[in-house]
Formats: structure tokens, sequence, C-alpha cells
């Protein structure tokens, strides 16, 4: 197939298009040049986001010396210009900042305290129940704190499929799950913690 004959991503079925795939599967089940051709957003009249972001890959050997790219290299490249390398540079320089985050900051549960501790502070007026969860890592430490369900006037429903899904995206070992609100019995308010 030559160039003028290059399917577009247009072209594609929608439910094929990197866009698509990544909003239904997740950025976990896109190649590189899927990622990359995200990020470049649009090709060339000759080739697609798709076949710009194999090229350059294929230019590059790959996201390995891709991320060690100046500028003038990524946009030696036909079809990228300034605007493009300046995306695929940020985009390294995320990935980078990201792996060397380091985790020794974050809070550690070691007893029911602590994890009422964490929560309390920012709940301990709140006049609605609220299901919270915090999402642990192997360590104990506090990945996320997210919460679930906020009471009506009787009660609260909590859903598994959202704590579970919460856990699964953060990679979570446990959760600790929190119900914080007030109760109204006779004419004193007291608050209840599990």
């Amino acid at each position: 197939m030559g160039k003028s004959d290059a399917l577009m991503i247009r072209d594609f079925p929608a439910e094929e298009r990197p866009r698509e795939r990544l909003v239904n599967h997740g950025a976990v089940s896109l190649s590189n040049h899927e990622l990359l051709a995200i990020l470049l957003r649009t090709g060339t009249k000759s080739e697609s986001a798709l076949q710009l972001a194999n090229s350059l890959l294929t230019q590059f050997g790959g996201l390995l010396w891709l991320k060690e790219a100046a500028l003038e290299e990524i946009m030696s490249l036909k079809g990228i210009g300034k605007a493009k390398a300046v995306q695929i540079a940020a985009a390294v320089e995320l990935g980078r900042r990201i792996s060397n985050l380091s985790y020794d900051d974050r809070y550690i549960i070691r007893s029911p305290e602590d994890g009422a501790n964490y929560v309390m502070n920012d709940m301990r007026f709140l006049t609605q129940e609220h299901f919270v969860c915090l999402y642990l890592n192997t360590k104990n430490q506090v990945l996320h704190r997210q919460t679930i369900f906020i009471g009506s006037l009787n009660a609260s429903i909590v859903h598994p499929r959202e704590v579970f899904k919460e856990a699964f995206r953060r990679s979570a070992a446990s959760i600790i799950f929190a119900l914080i609100g007030m109760i109204i019995l006779g004419r004193n308010n007291n608050l209840l913690c599990f």
C-alpha cells in the first residue's frame, strides 16, 4: 500500500481507534505507538497519527531512546513540528517525574486509631453519613482516600463494585472502610465512627 493509499485513523472502525480503545479498555491495553499517536493527535496528509508514531519509534529504536531525544531530533522527522515535539517531551518528563516519586512520606496505618485519625480531622463535623474507603499498599501506606457514597436522610447504600473498582485501579493490597456521620438520638447529636 502506497503512502497515498494509507489508512487514516478516521478510516478505522470506531472501536479500533486508539482514543476509543483507551476509554473502553484502559491505557494499559494500548501499544506504545498507539499511546504516542494519542499524544500526537493528528498525522499528516499522507500518514495517520498511528503511522507517524510508528515512524517516530522506529527512528529512535523505541521508547528508551526517544526519552533521551532532544526537541530538534524529534522535529527532524517529517510531520513532527515544534508543538508535537513539545507534547512528546512534556509527556516523557511527566513519566520520568512519576517514576522518581517517593512514597516514603505516605501516611501509614498501623492501628484502628491511625485510621480514625487519618479521616476524622476532615470529617468530624459532617451532617450526613459518608462511606469512605482508604486504599492501602502492602506496607499499609495510604495510596488513596475516596468518598464512595454520601447518605440520604435515613439510608446509606454502597455498591461493592464502586468500592472494588477503585481498589483494582489503584492496585491496593487492602481497604479500610469508614462510615462517618451524625446520628440524631432524641435531642443529642452523637458522632458514630466505625
